[in-house]
């Protein structure tokens, strides 16, 4: 084996102009590297993006990545009792590499989120983000559960966990998901301090899970748009009467494609 005394680095800056050629680069693969991104608009009960994308000229494989929509808050929908809260789950991620061939067409769709300005008990699921074409069999990305107001006395020191998933679920090589969050708040007086958790999608929540907490308040509405994959905020008090405060939708899903 060969043994060096020291090593140097080379930076662009020192590489004389036209010293790597724009053969060399055909030859590696590297000129046909690219990322594509598909997602809907920011806004409230988006209705996600749908489009067809093309294989381009001289591309042999393709790396897909993505996030189902988030789940949306629920409202503050009892007008009688306390509540306690349960956060909207983020969407779940998936993944999967395949061969193409140029000039293959795939139907890419990442998902929208509903209902708008929720009032109901139970928020709604996220939408699926999928792929469809060739070497590609029922793979999506699934959306997040909805939030879930609860007035039952004895329900503040317990939790749901939707379904957990396994890596190669959906259709997929890797994919993964967050659990919703747990109901919080106080157990033997649900009037006097409320908080819950909703969470984020996997690699896409910067700042993890985002906490909600009340302490005097007669209703407060969930933000109407959230990040990405991220679930929804709900509508919440810390009043026995006070009623119809409106959850937001979760954040919609999206698709990368990484393709060589």
């Amino acid at each position: 084996m060969a043994q060096y005394s020291n090593y140097k680095k080379v930076s662009g800056g020192t590489l004389p102009t036209g010293s790597i050629p724009a053969t060399a680069l055909n030859s590696s693969g590297l000129d046909t590297w690219n990322v594509k991104w598909f997602w809907g608009s920011p806004n409230e009960c988006t209705s996600g993006c749908c489009c067809l994308w093309t294989v381009p000229t001289g591309v042999a494989r393709a790396h897909i990545e993505m996030w189902g929509a988030g789940g949306s808050g629920t409202g503050a929908c009892s007008c009688s009792r306390c509540h306690v809260y349960r956060g909207a789950q983020g969407g779940y991620y998936n993944s999967k590499t395949i061969s193409v061939n140029p000039g293959w067409t795939y139907t890419v769709c990442a998902g929208g989120v509903y209902t708008c300005r929720n009032r109901e008990c139970c928020g709604c699921k996220g939408c699926n983000s999928f792929v469809n074409g060739c070497n590609l069999s029922n793979f999506c990305a699934i959306g997040g559960h909805g939030g879930i107001a609860c007035n039952s006395w004895s329900l503040g020191c317990n939790s749901y966990q939707p379904c957990c998933l396994g890596p190669t679920a959906n259709g997929g090589d890797f994919g993964m998901g967050n659990h919703a969050g747990t109901f919080g708040g106080s157990v033997f007086c649900h009037c006097n301090y409320q908080w819950t958790c909703t969470t984020g999608a996997p690699f896409l929540a910067a700042g993890g899970n985002g906490v909600s907490a009340l302490v005097n308040c007669w209703v407060r509405c969930g933000c109407w748009t959230v990040p990405y994959g991220q679930g929804g905020q709900g509508g919440m008090t810390t009043y026995c009467g006070g009623c119809c405060g409106q959850g937001g939708t979760g954040g919609g899903g999206l698709v990368k494609i990484t393709y060589l």
